[in-house]
């Protein structure tokens, strides 16, 4: 199980914009995850695709 400790200071989320995308926004941000910005829209040929920054404020700043 991962720790919210565990998690990076910033993410990008990108899928298909359905459902499952929002559950996994709303996932993030029940985690502490703020969005960082618009999200962004482009069309594969076959279906919308989105992408969503999303930030920890409260995260420490380490380096790898």
């Amino acid at each position: 199980m991962t720790h919210v400790e565990d998690l990076p200071r910033y993410r990008v989320l990108t899928g298909p914009d359905d459902a499952a995308f929002c559950w996994r926004v709303s996932e993030m941000l029940d985690l502490g995850y703020e969005l960082h910005g618009s999200p962004s829209l482009t069309f594969d040929g076959e279906r919308v695709i989105v992408g969503q920054a999303l930030v920890r404020r409260d995260a420490p700043v380490t380096r790898p």
